[in-house]
């Protein structure tokens, strides 16, 4: 482990972030608290590049989680598009609902009431807690934690799921001071998203280069299990993807046939068919018709 002490690194990585830190609207001061969570849920497992038209489309037809609450929920799915795991978009709308009924329309600032969402796990509860409210939690995404094993334990890559232990240390890095906490917590994800990145870290750019434990040690390669892409053509995912596609596009219920129309294979059709359905994003209808969800 480095022997960097926490001030060293806040000052070094503050610095960088307010020099190279992207302007993104949903770190910009006017921007809501519920903005922020849209921006959370969507980023979740998709580039911003993606995220950022489809963000602005939602904030113009929901500015309030109220205005979303109040739409069927199917509308979310619709609205979602092809961010991917659209059951993200139910979990949005969930939590809409929920912010209406029992905070009075307003996403609640306290964390513990944030985790109480319906669809916001701890991540998500920690983000919108630190950079709509300014609070101090540790936030820990992929990006922070590849931060953390590099500059700090030495590691190539961190663990391929969270540990107890890389908790631990995110809470440890942190500021005292709420508001630099805040900041710390959005300046090391910048970090790991534009230089200390999985593929090609750009290490000359690093403001922690002479600091970090992994270059120090002359860049030992990944000891753990190699992290597979997923795969995407031919699997359900691409089938549930064309099957919510059709219904998407259409204003009204959708018969059978249009569906079948989509994909070959009748087996995987069905079964992708009959996955929508458990998981609340396709309504079956008793004329055989089917729609996005309604209530």
């Amino acid at each position: 482990m480095t022997t960097t002490t926490p001030d060293v690194l806040h000052t070094r990585v503050l610095d960088w972030y307010a020099d190279h830190a992207r302007s993104l609207p949903w770190r910009e001061p006017g921007c809501s608290p519920w903005g922020v969570l849209v921006s959370e849920v969507m980023l979740q497992q998709t580039p911003v590049a993606r995220v950022l038209p489809r963000w602005r489309e939602w904030l113009d037809r929901w500015p309030t989680p109220s205005d979303l609450a109040a739409e069927p929920p199917g509308e979310a799915v619709r609205a979602w598009d092809r961010l991917g795991y659209p059951r993200r978009a139910l979990r949005l709308h969930a939590a809409a609902v929920a912010i209406r009924d029992e905070h009075g329309g307003r996403v609640p600032a306290d964390h513990a009431q944030l985790l109480a969402l319906p669809g916001i796990g701890a991540y998500t509860a920690a983000a919108v807690a630190s950079f709509a409210f300014g609070q101090r939690h540790a936030v820990v995404d992929t990006n922070v934690r590849r931060v953390h094993a590099r500059a700090v334990t030495g590691d190539a890559e961190p663990a391929p799921s969270l540990t107890a232990a890389e908790n631990r240390l995110a809470v440890a890095l942190l500021p005292q001071d709420e508001a630099t906490a805040a900041r710390w917590a959005v300046a090391v994800m910048e970090l790991g998203a534009l230089v200390c990145t999985a593929r090609s870290p750009r290490c000359d750019a690093c403001p922690l280069l002479d600091r970090c434990a992994w270059v120090l040690a002359g860049r030992p390669a990944h000891a753990g299990p190699t992290r597979r892409g997923q795969a995407w053509a031919g699997t359900d995912r691409q089938v549930r993807g064309k099957l919510l596609a059709v219904l998407r596009a259409s204003p009204d219920p959708v018969p059978a046939a249009d569906l079948d129309a989509c994909w070959p294979d009748a087996a995987q059709r069905a079964r992708c068919l009959d996955g929508l359905v458990a998981d609340g994003l396709v309504e079956p209808l008793a004329d055989g018709r089917f729609t996005l969800p309604r209530t």
